[in-house]
């Protein structure tokens, strides 16, 4: 099975910013310098932001990145599947599994990013493991890395600013630097998952001996191909 224990670092980073924040960002970087300089490589922007601003600011950017004016949201469901129906059945089943290893998900919701990095690390089940990284996980990154593409941007600041007049936060300086977080995640993912080859896209709904996928009926929406791999 694979070690997954680092993935509380990550977990941690997608959280609020709250006391130890910095400590525990360049805890991350600790650990990718030595086992990931790829994604240790992409990281540097972000953990020089962490390390030069105020805790302030960091919880403002966080706040805007993720909840204020969002460029995407750290809700798994809500990433993959939007308002549509299915978001409610993968919540149901994330929730259960989240009770399986006793994972306190505190105010946020079970799909949340930082609580599913921490279901990863606790779960024993190798095949639910593979599965919810490689056709659940590695997509929905895949899908909020490309929220930041500044042509997606621009178009969420001319609808917002039609529809509520609103004051965009277009010229905020390091407004993406979340985006070099999310870059070593996926970095790290597909290292850690790059021999996990017999997930295949998906018109069949999967069947794992955790029955959580098979149950959850959604994963035959998720993505039409498989995430590309990063060699480290």
């Amino acid at each position: 099975m694979i070690n997954v224990k680092h993935y509380r670092f990550f977990s941690e980073i997608f959280k609020y910013p709250k006391e130890g924040y910095r400590d525990r960002v360049n805890e991350c970087m600790d650990f990718l310098r030595i086992n990931s300089p790829v994604a240790a490589e992409e990281m540097r922007r972000f953990v020089d932001f962490v390390n030069n601003e105020s805790d302030g600011s960091i919880e403002e950017l966080f706040s805007k990145t993720f909840h204020i004016q969002a460029i995407c949201y750290l809700d798994i469901g809500y990433v993959l599947f939007g308002e549509d129906y299915k978001r409610g059945e993968f919540l149901v089943h994330m929730k259960q599994e989240q009770a399986k290893v006793e994972n306190d998900c505190g105010e946020e919701l079970p799909d949340n990013l930082a609580n599913v990095l921490a279901l990863l690390m606790k779960t024993d089940d190798e095949e639910f493991l593979n599965e919810m990284s490689v056709r659940i996980l590695m997509p929905a990154i895949d899908k909020m890395l490309a929220e930041f593409d500044s042509a997606r941007l621009e178009l969420k600041d001319r609808i917002l600013k039609k529809k509520h007049r609103a004051l965009i936060q277009e010229n905020i300086k390091d407004r993406n630097i979340y985006y070099y977080a999310l870059r070593a995640l996926q970095v790290v993912l597909q290292k850690d998952f790059a021999d996990v080859t017999h997930y295949e896209p998906t018109e069949v709904k999967p069947q794992i001996g955790s029955n959580f996928l098979a149950n959850c009926g959604t994963c035959s929406d998720i993505g039409q191909t498989q995430p590309q791999t990063t060699k480290i």
